[in-house]
């Protein structure tokens, strides 16, 4: 196996091992959208998005650039594309809109 291969593929179990819950069913702790999306967001896309959403490890987009509307971003998390993992068995849909409402505040003004 090549290391084109390998780096994501360790990449991969180390976003797996890292990411969370045993089960999408599994409430996170609860508090306010923002601070869940951000938990979220911490807990399963940094490794390749950074805090900033600017990394691009693994060829993960530069988030803050995004011109998806939200249904785009949504569909994108839950059915994954290319490097990026499905996560439609690993979060709720309600924990999906959290994230993604959180990463739409990436690309704004401060």
């Amino acid at each position: 196996m090549n290391m084109e291969k390998i780096i994501p593929l360790a990449l991969g179990l180390l976003l797996l091992a890292c990411g969370g819950r045993s089960s999408p069913d599994e409430p996170l702790a609860s508090s306010p959208d923002k601070d869940t999306g951000q938990q979220i967001f911490n807990m399963n896309c940094v490794l390749c998005h950074g805090r900033d959403g600017k990394l691009g490890l693994n060829d993960a987009k530069d988030l803050s650039l995004s011109t998806l509307n939200k249904a785009e971003m949504i569909a994108m998390v839950r059915q994954g594309k290319g490097t990026m993992m499905p996560y439609k068995d690993v979060l709720t849909a309600k924990e999906i809109e959290a994230v993604v409402d959180y990463v739409r505040t990436l690309g704004k003004p401060k």
